[in-house]
């Protein structure tokens, strides 16, 4: 499994019906589950991003589905990235290296 990260934005209808969110949250832990994706902890946030949102996903093709589905009932827009613990940078990194030419 994958994991993701995706920083959420409140639409205009999102902060209209912001009374919601919880239960929305709980809806898209729902969904996702039915798309072998794990949802791990949901935070709502101030400053640039109105919430995080941390996710396994078998592929990335399913991270996107999941994410166009969430971003299709027009509450929220997202932005997602790829997250490696130290152990999967630590394997990115020897195969940077072995790609340039270095051996470690």
């Amino acid at each position: 499994m994958a994991r993701y990260i995706a920083l959420i934005d409140f639409t205009d209808k999102g902060v209209a019906e912001f009374a919601e969110t919880t239960a929305r949250a709980d809806a898209f832990r729902e969904m996702a589950g039915q798309l072998n994706i794990t949802v791990g902890d949901v935070y709502w946030t101030t400053g640039n991003h109105d919430g995080v949102l941390f996710f396994d996903a078998p592929d990335r093709e399913t991270a996107t589905a999941a994410m166009f589905a969430l971003s299709s009932q027009g509450y929220v827009r997202t932005h997602t990235m790829d997250a490696f613990n130290q152990a999967e940078m630590q394997q990115v990194l020897e195969k940077a290296w072995r790609g340039a030419g270095v051996s470690v």
